[in-house]
């Protein structure tokens, strides 16, 4: 538009220089600006521009490492597949068996944000107030406590601001006890999860926010936590498990598209020295993965990053299935009673499955494998 110069308060100058081409200046009052401005007068106070602002990754590295998880190879490798493809997973296991640290852990293996990515994050943070003048380098994790309301995860107020599926935008949102948060508040969650955006109306205006997350939900296999559970027995009456399980609708479960179970870890595994692998490690197959798909996507002019993101027409046009594996798909199908979202999402993870194992076509390996995601129970 023209402009050369920009004038804000000094908390957000940090975040206003990352912008290329265009000179930043921090102020704390009008007064400093005029007095900069004004060059009729001798001895004013003029006002140093920001340095351009330089993205720091090292400083936004998490604490949690896979290396310190013991055991749960099979939530570990749900988890990569997750983080590859942008795919929904949901944990189910007994309490204490690594759900949450598996979470935390998880934010480790995206990969880093582009410079738009950045800026767009910050600027979402920015709005809602949650950035304190720093930046936001690292993919976003959001953990709402299953007492969230409404309007804190999806939104809203009389003048709407972001929620939480906003925050976690380009990142993690975690819902640790998911059959615990208000079935208004899960059920919120069916457009975000499609489209990728939340619409808020409210009496003084509209809004679409964003919401491209991954979902990672954790949950134990009824109310009291015991079931599975090594040291205790479970108390569940029958009413209270078909209560339990009613919080999470049919569409709602469709749209998760990994349902890996934690199980209890055997106590010697506790106990070895010898560190599994590091997150660093498996981060760099996601990057490589995340690639691939990226470069498939430009190849047919999508604008989209992750096998998650592609429509119907996306699997028609880009994804190809050799009959032989088609016709094993819908007979699995057809035996596990599967929804037509469920189908193409057992697409979109054997694909993502095919591109971690650098396979240009997806076999029946792969197809099977993403297959044995789908949830086990009704």
């Amino acid at each position: 538009m023209g402009f050369e110069e920009v004038y804000l308060p000094k908390e957000n100058v940090v975040e206003a220089a990352l912008v290329e081409g265009i000179k930043i200046f921090g102020a704390d009052t009008l007064t400093e600006i005029v007095e900069h401005i004004d060059e009729n007068k001798e001895n004013n106070k003029r006002i140093n521009a920001q340095p351009k602002t330089e993205i720091n990754y090292e400083k936004e590295r998490r604490s949690a490492d896979f290396s310190d998880i013991r055991g749960q190879e099979g939530a570990k490798r749900g988890l990569e597949i997750a983080a590859a493809g942008g795919h929904n997973i949901a944990m189910y296991g007994p309490p204490g068996t690594g759900k949450t640290m598996l979470a935390r852990a998880f934010s480790s293996l995206l990969p880093d944000l582009r410079l738009e990515e950045v800026l767009e994050i910050t600027g979402i943070h920015s709005v809602a107030g949650a950035t304190k003048g720093e930046l936001v380098c690292a993919p976003p994790f959001r953990a709402p406590h299953h007492t969230s309301s409404y309007v804190s995860l999806i939104g809203g107020g009389t003048y709407p601001k972001p929620g939480e599926v906003t925050l976690a935008h380009r990142g993690v949102l975690f819902l640790d006890e998911f059959p615990e948060f208000e079935k208004r508040v899960i059920e919120s969650l069916r457009q975000p999860l499609e489209d990728n955006i939340v619409s808020i109306s409210r009496a003084k205006g509209s809004a679409i926010f964003p919401s491209n997350f991954i979902l990672v939900a954790a949950m134990n296999p009824c109310p009291c936590g015991n079931a599975g559970s090594k040291q205790k027995a479970c108390i569940c009456k029958p009413s209270d498990l078909d209560r339990y399980k009613r919080k999470l609708s049919g569409p709602i479960m469709d749209r998760i598209d990994l349902w890996v179970s934690v199980g209890n870890i055997d106590y010697k595994k506790l106990g070895e020295e010898g560190q599994g692998e590091k997150s660093q490690k498996i981060k760099e197959r996601v990057h490589s993965a995340r690639v691939l798909q990226k470069n498939r996507f430009e190849k047919f002019g999508r604008n989209i990053n992750t096998n998650s993101e592609m429509n119907v027409k996306d699997l028609s046009d880009i994804v190809k299935i050799q009959e032989d594996v088609r016709n094993l798909l819908d007979e699995s199908a057809e035996k596990l009673g599967l929804s037509a979202r469920a189908y193409h999402r057992v697409i979109k993870i054997a694909r993502t499955i095919a591109d971690l194992e650098n396979s240009e076509e997806i076999s029946s390996n792969h197809i099977l494998e993403a297959i044995q995601y789908r949830p086990k129970v009704a």
